[in-house]
């Protein structure tokens, strides 16, 4: 069986530096472990997310779209920094899940900002939220800055050396031995 990893972006414009971070960790997490990878934003729960009191009222699409998070074999969730936390939608979706849901999945944590002085968002917001739900959170977040992309693409080399050291912690995680010895080469639908 094929192992997956799905990605969300906590933002709902496109195009979006969070949405680059995430497709940049399920691309490098594709190519290093041969997973299935997938990539989603809060458009792809909209218009149904904002209204919905519980997983039931969401409208098919989204609905699908969490059904395939939710069976996901790792995770990589991230936010916009807004006002020194995450997303609000963003943590909207997140009450949806039912807490054991995500109990033991490796998740890397992302954030993206305008500048430096919210890096530790992740720690301080982030890491807590996520170890409500008792996932496994890696112990390397990453957070990028405006300056760390140049039309639309990670280029800052710390960024991306953090964003490899990171991946690399879903190793224990992952039956990756198995799926690269079979010779398949990875699949990305980062477009949804």
């Amino acid at each position: 069986m094929v192992q997956t990893i799905v990605g969300v972006a906590g933002s709902l414009g496109r195009p979006s530096r969070t949405r680059c971070l995430v497709e940049a960790a399920v691309k490098r997490a594709t190519e290093r472990y041969w997973l299935d990878g997938s990539v989603f934003d809060l458009t792809t729960f909209a218009p149904s997310l904002g209204a919905s009191a519980r997983l039931a009222d969401l409208d098919c699409d989204a609905r699908t779209a969490i059904d395939t998070m939710l069976e996901a074999d790792a995770l990589v969730l991230a936010s916009p920094v807004y006002k020194g936390s995450y997303s609000g939608l963003f943590k909207h979706l997140i009450d949806l899940i039912d807490p054991r849901s995500l109990v033991g999945k490796p998740v890397l944590l992302g954030a993206t900002g305008g500048g430096p002085r919210h890096a530790l968002v992740i720690e301080h917001q982030l890491r807590p939220l996520l170890g409500f739900f008792e996932a496994q959170t890696l112990a390397t977040g990453i957070y990028a800055a405006e300056a760390d992309f140049e039309d639309g693409v990670i280029t800052s080399p710390t960024a991306i050396e953090r964003l490899d050291r990171a991946v690399g912690q879903f190793a224990p995680f992952l039956d990756w031995p198995k799926t690269h010895a079979a010779g398949r080469p990875p699949l990305v639908s980062a477009v949804r």
